[in-house]
């Protein structure tokens, strides 16, 4: 199985080396694509018309210097040009909780949804800030993963893929959360202030909101929080909504 790990807090982090060495357990043919320096909060955007540098840490191991999303783009449009895609992308693990906003915010999600657009199996991993570490976290992580794959057929859909956010400790069960609140960036600080010119700065930290079933409740309870995301489809508008609008064309 050839597996394709980025992230979106740099090469270097530790949550990458983890799900770096969990991969490793299940496969000798892993890929890491990671930018060059922390992205957070990049969502999917790319780098689009402005040069990309690419650098080789290691063997089958380069830091990018853009955006997360642009780590999976490049490695199917430069690395893997000529070569077979990856089997399954992983994104993370990912320095805290990615929970309600952060679908459309998270860099490591932004990974996952990225790998789908080239039709790619893919899985977000996030975990709680200040998590109890463990020697053991990579084989119960590489557990989570292999069964995962293994029962690919209930989970792998167009333009979907799973974000899974995890406790504290593990071993974590797998328990399926609602989409809940907890909006990041909800304030500013004034840095400095300079005639017209105003520098602010939108600190880290999240309200810590929750209610019950949401992700943030299902890990306070211990449980790996799952969920399948997607970006594909539509969602068609009620008729009679429609017919209000027919007088516009008339």
């Amino acid at each position: 199985m050839k597996i394709l790990i980025a992230n979106d807090d740099g090469i270097d982090a530790p949550g990458l080396a983890l799900l770096e060495k969990a991969a490793r357990s299940l496969s000798d043919n892993i890929w890491v694509v990671a930018p060059s320096a922390k992205r957070t909060a990049a969502g999917n955007s790319l780098t689009i018309a402005r040069p990309l540098t690419m650098t080789r840490v290691s063997e089958r191991r380069y830091s990018c210097s853009g955006t997360p999303a642009d780590c999976v783009l490049t490695a199917m449009t430069w690395l893997f040009k000529d070569d077979t895609p990856p089997d399954l992308v992983l994104s993370g693990v990912n320095d805290g909780r990615n929970v309600g906003e952060d679908i459309a915010y998270s860099g490591t999600l932004g990974v996952a949804r990225e790998a789908t657009f080239w039709g790619i199996p893919a899985i977000g991993f996030s975990r709680v800030k200040k998590p109890e570490i463990a020697e053991s976290d990579a084989d119960h992580l590489a557990a989570m993963i292999k069964a995962l794959w293994t029962r690919r057929a209930d989970w792998v859909a167009e333009g979907q893929w799973l974000s899974i956010n995890l406790p504290s400790r593990l071993p974590a069960a797998l328990r399926t959360a609602s989409i809940g609140r907890d909006k990041v960036g909800v304030f500013s600080e004034v840095l400095k202030e300079d005639g017209n010119v105003t520098e602010i700065m939108v600190p880290r930290g999240r309200q810590d909101s929750s209610t019950a079933g949401d992700e943030n409740a299902v890990m306070a309870d211990g449980y790996a929080a799952i969920n399948r995301l997607k970006w594909a489809g539509e969602s068609p508008l009620p008729a009679k909504f429609l017919e209000k609008l027919a007088s516009l064309s008339q």
